[in-house]
């Protein structure tokens, strides 16, 4: 069986972003179950704001088809998601729609979503850790895109103080917590390589 490939990136663009470090830190320890690992930062895929007129009038933007393509050949997919207002912010909301509405060829509709296994994770200062925006992120992916989203999930509280200076959690408990859910994510992955 071929290793699986695993897309990893935040919700955030913002500098120092708690949501950043912890998808760094998620592909560093994906790296370590020796998988093929793609982190990236959606400030090098700026979109418009998603717009029906704009998508009949020009399509869908050259990013959004470059994401779908990058969704298209992992196996599976980590997102950091911060929290606004008990939501996921308005950059990955945009981001995952616009990615809903590329079709290449013959495809069915959202199949960037589809054979392939969605982790989500967040990183708060609050002390729900941002666990309201994971409920969020979870509808979007699975009732609006019909995604496969893992039931196990992490939702980092105080995230300021949670990572020492080597990036890491302090804390052994959500360090073994973010462990499980990359293990869970690897392993269901597998079965889409």
């Amino acid at each position: 069986m071929r290793s699986p490939k695993i897309l990893v990136f935040a919700g955030s663009i913002r500098t120092a972003s708690l949501n950043a470090r912890l998808a760094a830190l998620a592909a560093k320890e994906l790296a370590l179950l020796n998988i093929d690992v793609t982190r990236i930062s959606l400030l090098d895929y700026p979109l418009p704001l998603y717009n029906g007129d704009l998508e009949a009038e020009q399509g869908p933007p050259a990013n959004a088809v470059k994401l779908k393509r990058l969704f298209g050949i992992h196996h599976g997919v980590f997102i950091a998601s911060p929290e606004y207002n008990a939501s996921i912010t308005p950059l990955l909301k945009n981001t995952l729609d616009w990615v809903s509405r590329v079709r290449e060829a013959q495809e069915p509709p959202l199949s960037a979503y589809r054979q392939r296994v969605f982790a989500i994770g967040a990183a708060s200062n609050g002390t729900l850790g941002g666990y309201r925006s994971l409920m969020a992120l979870r509808q979007v992916l699975e009732l609006g895109c019909g995604a496969l989203v893992l039931p196990e999930q992490i939702a980092l509280n105080e995230a300021t103080t949670a990572f020492d200076e080597m990036d890491n959690l302090r804390d052994e408990r959500n360090a073994q917590r973010l462990r499980s859910v990359l293990g869970r994510l690897a392993e269901s992955a597998r079965q889409y390589a």
